[in-house]
């Protein structure tokens, strides 16, 4: 076991005494209060791709208050997920194990409660425990002493919310109601004399990006800049790349677009709103008749400025948490982290959505203020994975990092310090085929310069150069100039599949082979 130096002598002491490690660690907190253990505060967004921030540099929008956590802590370069889909990137959060592990590979499964997570172990060890948003894993949520979550995705107004007492409905715009509920547990429901863990998690911006009626009207006059492979046409790779279906030229839909009547149930005051926002817009689109690249361009510019009007509400309510944790003096004794659940494509390949291996959905945006420990302004290029935010969660709170989880904390890179054995290659590996989007499944290793993909019922392989291609337009597998490269990525991925005991089942199960397509 890994444990924390401190913490060991606490567990000599608890089984000296015949008592419990978590009432040890939670006479200790009521004690010292909680100048020793950090209250944690994990904010999650859905599909919120790091070209969206724009601390990042791309020039797409402004999350002032997003960048605020950059500014003074610490932004990460190169943070990747382990399997690019929404459940099962939860369920590496909650357990630090991959997909094959914690048996949660899709989106159409149960999440298994009853295994370990990362909020029962601090459950265990006195922190008071509490998720409110998205939770999207079908189960009820276990180790958690406060839970108010969406059932499945929720709508993007006056969302339902599912809690241990029952229904709840709340009028709102769903953004604001989960931070409204936030900052309700912050205030008047925690235990002061307890640190907390607190999963935030947004709703937005997943599809189908309904923005809030603070942001309807943002980027009204504004043409957002176009990626250089909007217009891929993926000629150096084999069929996973031309047969997905999540192309913005023929799978965005009408309801995607605006176009029709939304799914929402709006107050009439909301409904009016929302639909005069779009009114002489969708009149202007009409009358245009536009066909070929113009249509393209202008369902990129529908889609990125619905996205980016979520992304906007996202970080003004971020802000107004931040603002919280200030006034009230937390602030100082809470480190507060940013992701979301992976990458999407923003028009990149002439896409949007996630699941492939590409870069824009590999890698999430990660933030993290740690105030007295992480240097503010910092910036670490090192390869991280969602996989190490459980980890990083136990460490910082001083608790043991159990032997099974396969992630490492983060917690030496949030305090300056270079480990020499820190990883320099990643595993990912991607099961959800045939279902939506009709990406094939596929697993692979990206190193500091190369990626290998592996389509593995399909019998096709990608390789990526991405010192000389950043844009993954050139698959050189086959190139001889590569094969010594070739050679060693398979090897370093079949050292990183027995790693991390991926032996093509999921909890010792077969994964089931592909059906035929869907109709």
């Amino acid at each position: 076991m890994r444990l924390a130096g401190t913490l060991y002598r606490g567990v000599i002491v608890a089984t000296v005494l015949g008592l419990g490690v978590g009432s040890v660690l939670a006479g200790e907190a009521a004690q010292n209060g909680q100048t020793q253990r950090p209250n944690i505060l994990f904010i999650m967004a859905d599909d919120h791709g790091y070209q969206a921030l724009s601390c990042y540099g791309y020039g797409l929008n402004q999350t002032p208050n997003l960048d605020r956590l950059a500014k003074e802590g610490m932004l990460f370069r190169n943070c990747f997920v382990t399997n690019s889909i929404c459940g099962p990137s939860r369920a590496v959060i909650l357990t630090g194990k991959y997909s094959h592990l914690n048996g949660f590979p899709r989106n159409d499964g149960l999440f298994d409660g009853t295994q370990q997570t990362v909020a029962k172990l601090l459950q265990k060890a006195g922190y008071q425990t509490a998720i409110i948003g998205k939770w999207h894993l079908g189960s009820d949520p276990t180790g958690f002493d406060h839970w108010e979550i969406l059932f499945g995705q929720g709508p993007y107004y006056n969302p339902p919310m599912k809690t241990p007492q029952g229904r709840v409905l709340h009028e709102g715009y769903t953004t604001d109601v989960i931070t409204d509920l936030v900052l309700d547990f912050l205030k008047n429901k925690r235990d002061p004399n307890r640190p907390f863990f607190l999963m935030y998690h947004h709703k937005a911006p997943h599809r189908n990006w309904c923005p809030g009626p603070q942001e309807l009207d943002l980027y009204k006059d504004v043409t957002i800049p176009e990626p250089p492979t909007l217009f891929d046409d993926y000629a150096t790779r084999g069929r996973a790349a031309h047969e997905q279906e999540m192309t913005i030229a023929q799978h965005l839909t009408p309801h995607d677009l605006k176009l029709v009547p939304q799914m929402e149930k709006f107050t009439p005051d909301q409904e009016e709103r929302f639909y005069k926002a779009y009114e002489a817009e969708n009149e202007a689109f009409k009358k245009a008749n536009l066909q070929g690249d113009d249509l393209v361009r202008w369902k990129y510019q529908r889609y990125l400025k619905d996205y980016l009007r979520c992304v906007a509400g996202v970080d003004r309510n971020v802000g107004r948490v931040l603002d919280y944790l200030d006034q009230s003096g937390l602030a100082k004794n809470t480190i507060v982290i940013y992701t979301s659940d992976q990458g999407f494509y923003l028009g990149e390949h002439g896409w949007f959505d996630k699941r492939f291996m590409y870069e824009e959905s590999l890698r999430t945006p990660l933030l993290v203020r740690w105030p007295g420990h992480t240097p503010p302004g910092s910036v670490c290029e090192k390869m991280v994975l969602n996989l190490d935010f459980p980890e990083t969660f136990l460490d910082v709170a001083g608790v043991p990092i159990p032997e099974d989880m396969q992630g490492r904390s983060l917690k030496p890179l949030l305090e300056g310090k270079d480990p020499p054995d820190w990883r320099t290659s990643i595993y990912y590996r991607y099961y959800e085929y045939p279902g939506p989007h009709m990406v094939q499944k596929h697993y692979g290793v990206r190193t500091e310069r190369y990626k290998l993909i592996y389509f593995y019922e399909i019998d096709e392989w990608e390789l990526y150069d991405l010192e000389k291609d950043p844009h993954e337009l050139h698959n050189v597998y086959g190139d001889p100039q590569y094969e010594d490269v070739v050679r060693q990525l398979k090897a370093e991925l079949a050292r990183l599949k027995a790693f991390y005991k991926d032996d093509d089942t999921i909890r010792g199960k077969p994964d089931r082979p592909a059906e035929s397509k869907r109709g």
